[in-house]
């Protein structure tokens, strides 16, 4: 059933998403991949934004990211694989134009996964959570695997449906899953000197951030507030700290918050509540309980231990 959402048309179903898109009717209600070699004149979804209820996976042989990654940011041009997780907004295409140009895309319901440890598992993968531009570029030799799963993955679901067919196909996107997975780190690594020019800004911004007069009124410093101030996504911000630091973007803020804390209790005469409100904590209570948790100490323990 088609709604609109906020202004962007909400697709539910597999079957209203094809008929969205202009595609033949789907041969399974809860899972589809859509050959783009088999469609003419390519796919064409519906103008502006829409939301769909389903994870789509997409494969795309040709990539606008070079444009928007910069030549630095660049790996392959193998083409590569875009994620959205359900009820997340996808918008028109960065060239204008409206023809989807995926050689493949995976649509799931939810609900093909229910009673599969998968249902749960998959929502640990943060790439699904990932901007446009936070693409995964891949190798030819990573394509090929990731094409070679699409093809057994199509095999499956166009030969004669029987018990195992379902148990199978999640096999073949758990496996996709995990390659996806292996490829995005391998991309962490391979963009390493754009990602620590990406780490430098973030420490920039953090340093900024608690040595403004504005922190106290601010708040502490969130997740999401870091990643709009960088162009990222709350999902990739965290992977890519976690390849680069061992921490994601959570922990990383903490232990910019400990430094600047025993910055301030070993350096100034500050009272503990002082400290707490200069840091941007609502409660002296809530930061004294956060500072004991990290050091073992608490404030006050700690600046007299330094002293």
């Amino acid at each position: 059933m088609k709604n609109e959402t906020v202004g962007h048309q909400q697709f539910k179903s597999i079957s209203d998403t094809h008929r969205a898109f202009g595609l033949p009717k789907p041969s399974h209600p809860l899972i589809s991949l859509i050959n783009g070699a088999n469609t003419p004149g390519g796919i064409h979804p519906p103008s502006g934004s829409h939301v769909l209820s389903l994870y789509k996976i997409s494969y795309k042989p040709r990539l606008g990211g070079k444009i928007k990654y910069g030549q630095h940011h660049y790996d392959f041009d193998e083409g590569g694989l875009l994620f959205a997780s359900p009820n997340q907004v996808i918008g028109a295409s960065d060239d204008g134009s409206t023809a989807d140009c995926s050689l493949y895309t995976l649509l799931i319901h939810p609900d093909f996964f229910l009673g599969h440890p998968i249902a749960k598992k998959i929502r640990q993968y943060g790439f699904f959570s990932y901007t446009t531009n936070e693409t995964l570029h891949l190798s030819e030799e990573e394509k090929e695997t990731i094409l070679s799963l699409f093809r057994m993955i199509e095999m499956e679901l166009s030969s004669r449906i029987d018990d195992f067919s379902q148990d199978v196909v999640i096999s073949q996107i758990e496996l996709l899953l995990s390659f996806a997975n292996r490829f995005y780190r391998r991309q962490f690594i391979t963009r390493k000197a754009a990602n620590h020019d990406l780490l430098e800004k973030l420490e920039e911004l953090l340093d900024h951030y608690f040595d403004n007069q504005d922190s106290p009124t601010q708040g502490l410093p969130s997740v999401q507030f870091l990643a709009d101030q960088l162009n990222l996504s709350p999902s990739y911000l965290s992977d890519m700290l976690r390849a680069l630091t061992g921490q994601n973007a959570r922990q990383h803020i903490h232990f910019k918050l400990m430094e600047k804390a025993k910055e301030l209790l070993s350096t100034t005469s500050l009272t503990v509540s002082e400290v707490a409100y200069q840091l941007g904590f609502e409660h002296s209570q809530s930061f004294s309980k956060f500072f004991k948790t990290k050091a073992k100490l608490s404030p006050l323990e700690f600046r007299q231990s330094f002293n």
